[in-house]
């Protein structure tokens, strides 16, 4: 049996990795030439604290951003929202609700929705350039729907099948894509983790709608022209990590059957291959009181990120947060308050906020 799990282990490593030679063939010269840059953004408080580095270590409903395998994790029911107020003063808002159930002693489906708000913005006609022909709203988000399983103590994988949407009312755009993730855990304390996802990977997407086409007049008679756009693909990525748990001050509980510590220190890493864009290496920490109390901070790294005149990626790559953990059941449920913020060089800064019930 642990040969065969191996060998399933084996098997999707090779299967991700010969994706992701297929999917990731881009290089810098290709940012901006694609599209449904809202699948890079990570609507959750608590991975956004450190950076996304802890890929390996992600676990509940905010695993389905970073790699799905976290999402078998789940104890029996989880709920998940985080609010996103995205560049603050730019008016930009994200909400995310995600809702994980198990299903069976190592299976676990979870559903996830992000959606974004650009508030109103005034509506720009050839005869009316100046704005004065009223308001309009762009309508972005996306719906995911994913299953993730144990297959041993130490192994884990899932998959994640993923509805993107964006555009106005009179033009849209809709797009489906995968993600595919797998986590090997392994130590006497299972503190050491290791995980591999590959995301977004799917066909092009292509705007159409009433919103592309034109009434024009020739020799008196009206015509309407139809615009075709052109296609564009989702942002691919690859990412690899790991994480180390240290613990400090260790105690059985009243039984002598279960082992908690005081303290936790976790450092984690992980780097991401874009296929659109520069590679990235994410680093972060977390300190963890009795589970109940947690500080996390991290860093996002590419080239040129401290070259102001060279980098032109607004955010500047620190980030921190903090959740408090209030026990609500006897068997261990929690109800948590999240919040981090990412630093970036104007427009305020991207703070989150989250609730999650944990039962």
């Amino acid at each position: 049996m642990r040969n065969l799990y191996k060998s399933i282990l084996l098997g999707s490593l090779t299967v991700l990795t010969i994706g992701s030679n297929t999917a990731l063939a881009g290089n810098e010269d290709r940012i901006a030439a694609n599209g449904a840059n809202q699948l890079l953004i990570n609507p959750w408080a608590r991975s956004s604290g450190l950076a996304h580095s802890n890929m390996a270590s992600v676990t509940g409903t905010e695993a389905t951003f970073l790699n799905v395998a976290g999402l078998a994790f789940v104890d029996k029911t989880e709920l998940n929202f985080t609010h996103t107020r995205y560049l603050a003063t730019s008016g930009v808002s994200l909400n995310a609700i995600g809702f994980g159930q198990r299903v069976g002693e190592t299976s676990v489906l979870g559903i996830s929705v992000m959606t974004t708000s650009f508030g109103d913005i005034d509506r720009t006609t050839t005869n009316q350039p100046d704005g004065t022909a009223g308001t309009y709203n762009l309508q972005y988000g996306n719906f995911a729907l994913s299953y993730a399983r144990a297959f041993s103590n130490s192994i884990y994988a899932g998959i994640t099948t993923r509805v993107t949407t964006e555009g106005l009312s009179n033009a849209r755009a809709t797009g489906i894509s995968f993600d595919a993730g797998i986590r090997y855990v392994t130590g006497k304390k299972e503190h050491i983790k290791f995980g591999i996802a590959l995301k977004n990977v799917g066909g092009k997407m292509q705007f159409n709608g009433d919103g592309l086409s034109q009434v024009t007049t020739l020799d008196g008679k009206e015509f309407t022209l139809a615009v075709r756009s052109q296609d564009f693909e989702m942002p691919s990525t690859l990412n690899i990590g790991f994480s180390y748990d240290y613990y400090l001050g260790e105690e059985a509980d009243s039984t002598g059957t279960e082992i908690k510590s005081m303290h936790r220190i976790t450092g984690s890493g992980s780097f991401l291959s874009n296929s659109f864009g520069k590679d990235q290496f994410n680093i972060g920490a977390e300190y963890a009181f009795k589970e109940m109390f947690m500080l996390r901070a991290g860093l996002v790294y590419e080239e040129d990120l401290f070259d102001d005149s060279e980098n032109k990626n607004i955010i500047t790559g620190p980030t921190f947060g903090g959740t408090v953990a209030v026990p609500i059941t006897k068997n261990g449920g929690t109800f948590d308050i999240d919040y981090s913020y990412r630093l970036t060089r104007s427009l305020g800064g991207i703070h989150s906020i989250g609730a999650r019930i944990n039962l």
